[in-house]
């Protein structure tokens, strides 16, 4: 009964306290991978902030100080076109004078939106409606209006420096007269650039792999132009943020190592052109942020494992001292043998799943207060003692032995038959006969044992009616000249 006890509060114990234990810990170990996951996540929205307000700044002065650039712009377009009417043959119009002259490129564009002449040769041979198909359906649309059209911030696809362009169609609607103005020789340029920005940005954070603005055509400022730069995922993430405003994300490699591909709109407050929208990529690994929930990991599962010992070990002092208590609670200290509180439990229990005969011995001392008037209680609890010794020794290694209190004790035999159960009282009487018969003279008188002895379910099914019949017959051995045993009998009286 204690080890079953134990046990059973052992465990009650340990898995209430590891289910607290994991509750707590499981949800301080989510809190700080939360705060750890917005840390990272704040970093990356600080850096797209910085780099927008960097573009807004610039573009805001180029706004407020920089529109002389559109006006020359424009009024140097009025004069190719006036050229073109005046010499529509471009092969005779010298390119170089005219760049050297304006301080601006110089672009014709024929009505399938292709470079033909410029005093940028490298451009010469650009089709837009190959490599930039949104650019080349604004171009028509420009062409078809015949108004001056600038844009913003843009780049040179050969070269990748910053520019801006502006466009006007022939007055015969055939050609567009393209412009490009190099942007990042101006102050203004070089004292808000924010592509310095955004490389200072990628120096200070080492989770940060590259930040890049990217114009409509999915072209990084800053960069040579090209087609391969957006792998066909990242391009989808980008059209996607481009033509709904809202961020994307797309797993990839960054120089063969593996990187996330965050990409945010930009749209200008400014800019009323093509160049309206742009898009913010920035390339990060997360590794860091790996490391450190890797390390929040491990240390949950120590601080688990440490709260898990701790609890076991709490557990197991605990049921053992509350064994220890209910080894008090159910056994008598001086004997060490079951006692009252724990005899009817025992009993009902034998009753319940014993499937043959219970035997139930009533044993007394009798005469056993003048041992205490004579002798002291010690030399009574000394007898007491060997006379609980005498019935665990004359019972059988399944049989349950109790003390009721004082001089009464009780022998639960499961499985027994009335021949065993008499056998054993025998026994009983003679071995506490032997301890006591040569040390003690009570003044004529003799300390004997009796015994009584009823049968389940012959003599009753129950605990109350089987240790009446047991108690009867216990009596009945009293008045029989005592130091016997007497087996209960209907119609004698008891």
């Amino acid at each position: 009964m204690r080890s079953y006890f134990r046990l059973k509060l052992s465990i009650i114990l340990i898995l209430f306290a590891l289910a607290i234990s994991f509750t707590l810990s499981t949800t301080d170990h989510f809190r700080l991978k939360e705060q750890v996951v917005s840390h990272h996540q704040n970093l990356i929205r600080q850096n797209e902030e910085t780099v927008q307000y960097a573009l807004k700044t610039i573009e805001k002065a180029y706004h407020l100080f920089g529109e002389h650039i559109a006006l020359t712009m424009q009024k140097h377009s009025l004069y190719l076109l006036d050229l073109y009417d005046r010499n529509p043959n471009f092969d005779e119009w010298d390119f170089q004078e005219l760049k050297n002259r304006f301080s601006m490129d110089v672009y014709i564009i024929d009505s399938a939106n292709k470079i033909t002449h410029s005093s940028y040769p490298d451009d010469i041979g650009l089709d837009f409606s190959v490599c930039c198909n949104k650019l080349s359906q604004v171009l028509n649309e420009r062409r078809s209006s015949g108004g001056f059209y600038h844009d913003g911030i843009d780049i040179e696809q050969k070269s990748g420096r910053i520019k801006k362009y502006s466009y006007m169609a022939t007055r015969d609607k055939k050609y567009l007269i393209q412009l490009g103005y190099s942007l990042e020789d101006e102050d203004i340029f070089k004292q808000f650039n924010f592509l310095g920005t955004a490389d200072e940005l990628v120096q200070k954070y080492a989770s940060i792999y590259a930040i890049h603005i990217l114009n409509t055509g999915g072209y990084p400022l800053g960069k040579p132009a090209d087609s391969s730069y957006l792998s066909p995922e990242r391009r989808a993430a980008f059209e996607h943020t481009l033509r709904t405003g809202q961020p994307s994300e797309v797993s990839g490699h960054w120089e063969n190592e593996p990187a996330t591909y965050h990409y945010t709109r930009y749209s200008s407050e400014f800019d009323t052109g093509t160049t309206k929208y742009k898009v913010l990529e920035i390339v990060y690994t997360d590794r860091e942020l790996q490391a450190v929930l890797g390390q929040n990991r491990n240390a949950f599962i120590y601080r688990l494992g440490i709260v898990l010992l701790i609890t076991v070990a709490l557990a197991l002092v605990v049921s053992r001292w509350a064994g220890k208590l209910m080894h008090l609670a159910y056994h008598d200290s001086l004997t060490g043998l079951k006692n009252r509180a724990a005899f009817n439990e025992l009993l009902q229990n034998v009753l319940a799943g014993n499937r043959g005969t219970t035997a139930l011995l009533m044993i007394d001392l009798d005469n056993f207060k003048l041992v205490n008037d004579y002798y002291g209680h010690d030399k009574g609890d000394e007898l007491l003692r060997g006379a609980a010794q005498c019935i665990c020794s004359s019972a059988r290694k399944h049989d349950i032995p109790i003390r009721l209190g004082g001089d009464e004790f009780v022998l639960i035999m499961p499985s027994a038959t009335a021949e065993e159960a008499m056998k054993t009282a025998a026994d009983i009487i003679d071995a506490i006969k032997a301890l006591t018969e040569a040390d003690l003279y009570l003044n004529g008188e003799k300390m004997t044992t009796s015994i009584g002895i009823a049968l389940a379910p012959v003599h009753g099914a129950d605990v109350e009616t089987l240790c009446k019949k047991a108690d009867l017959a216990l009596y009945a051995s009293k008045e029989q000249g005592k130091n016997r045993y007497c087996l209960y009998e209907e119609g004698n009286g008891r």
